[in-house]
């Protein structure tokens, strides 16, 4: 079962959304979302992950933030709750990054973090 819920845990930027919509209509899948999980790895114990999702699993939550509905499965909202997708643009290019006020300790790269 999906649990569809309005007040959304984790939250999308706006320059985020932009970003996700842009790149669900390149692929035809204006109806679709973003999951938003945890994984074990990286250099700090846990990584993120994000993949485009037509629809949710079981026991996923889904949220709305900004326009884009975000699917998480049960294990990863606790590691998310509060954390905020972005999409941030460098000089080297562009790309997504979670803020994650959970996290006790990240690496450098960016993608990695302790809880």
């Amino acid at each position: 079962m999906i649990t569809e819920t309005t007040t959304s845990v984790i939250n999308v930027s706006p320059n985020a959304a932009a970003k996700i919509n842009e790149l669900l209509a390149e692929e035809g899948k204006t109806g679709s979302g973003l999951r938003v999980f945890v994984q074990g790895g990286g250099c700090s114990g846990f990584q993120y992950g994000l993949m485009i999702e037509e629809s949710g699993g079981a026991g996923d939550q889904v949220f709305e933030s900004n326009g884009v509905r975000l699917f998480v499965d049960p294990v990863s909202i606790s590691y998310l709750k509060g954390a905020e997708v972005d999409f941030v643009e460098t000089v080297t290019g562009g790309g997504f990054t979670i803020k994650n006020p959970n996290a006790t300790s990240t690496c450098g790269c960016g993608s990695s973090f302790n809880a």
